[in-house]
């Protein structure tokens, strides 16, 4: 009886890791071009539920798998309220049936010394709204975007690939489960079930891989930088509008002219009047003593001369 368990194992153990073999090198073997979308597909497009597809597999069906990408957007924007803006992207998401992963507002310092608001707010929205998403976030704006970055990043043969596996690791379990059954001396249970849990742990880990893709997938992240008007707005030089490099150095020039200023301002009112105010004291007993020093020292010499 040990001996028939020991080799049904062995076999289900050599036909897992043929099926795992044959399954990489057909991901191999197929043709690159009829695997990648087109760049155009609108955002969730291809993408739908996957529980049919793993009902299918548990019934040995090998269904046709749609087209699965996860995006991912980084956008940037000058608005005139950040916290009003994050708080009306907020309530978008939600209306969408998304949600708020982040919100992080607060102050920055200008190169001038201006201190306003700015924030940041990451949210996920359905895939196939992603494009109206982005256009009501572009709409908090009257400037053009600062920055938009739209990554892309196909899963779909990832996710076939551990359906695969999820499909041959269930028949195993099936098989182990009859032998465990049939089972009779208790190191017999013992080994088949040691198997069973190991291979109920490998469905386990990859169905958490992929529900990730499938959520991930549903729901685009949308990251959004918000900054005031103030931040970016040229700087103005009569009718000269500075912008890049140039008001970086002009305003570099003014922030110097201006501590230059002020500094003077500091040594004018404070500093030397407090230098007076400690040092002015004793330098003038100094100087009295050096002058009635210098006097009795005059009125010495004179004296020998006069007795003369």
């Amino acid at each position: 009886m040990i001996r028939k368990i020991l080799f049904t194992l062995t076999i289900i153990s050599l036909a897992l890791a043929g099926c795992a073999q044959a399954m990489s090198n057909e991901r191999e073997l197929a043709p690159s071009g009829a695997a990648q979308p087109a760049m155009e597909e609108s955002a969730g497009e291809g993408m739908r539920s996957f529980d049919t597809a793993n009902t299918s597999y548990a019934a040995g069906v090998s269904p046709t798998v749609e087209r699965m990408v996860i995006k991912d957007v980084q956008i940037s924007l000058a608005v005139d309220d950040p916290e009003a803006s994050a708080g009306r992207i907020q309530a978008m998401a939600e209306a969408m049936g998304g949600y708020v992963v982040s919100l992080n507002m607060y102050q920055t310092t200008l190169d001038n010394g201006a201190k306003v608001p700015q924030g940041s707010i990451t949210v996920r929205v359905p895939a196939e709204r992603l494009t109206e998403a982005l256009d009501q976030i572009k709409a908090e704006t009257s400037q053009d975007v600062l920055n938009e970055n739209i990554n892309s990043q196909d899963v779909t043969a990832d996710y076939t690939d551990l359906s695969s596996q999820l499909r041959n690791l269930e028949a195993a379990e099936e098989q182990l489960q009859e032998i465990m059954d049939e089972a009779t001396k208790t190191e017999d249970v013992l080994a088949v079930y040691s198997k069973l849990v190991a291979t109920r742990g490998d469905i386990e880990l990859i169905k958490g891989k992929m529900q990730y893709y499938e959520q991930a997938a549903a729901l685009s992240s949308v990251q959004v930088e918000l900054y005031a008007n103030e931040a970016v707005q040229p700087l103005n030089v009569g009718n000269w509008q500075l912008k890049g490099v140039a008001k970086d150095a002009i305003q570099d020039l003014i922030n110097t002219l201006e501590w230059l200023v002020n500094t003077g301002i500091r040594i004018v009112l404070y500093i030397l009047p407090t230098a007076i105010c400690i040092f002015g004291p004793p330098a003038l007993i100094v100087w009295g003593g050096l002058r009635i020093y210098n006097k009795r020292k005059k009125a010495k010499t004179a004296l020998p001369s006069k007795e003369s």
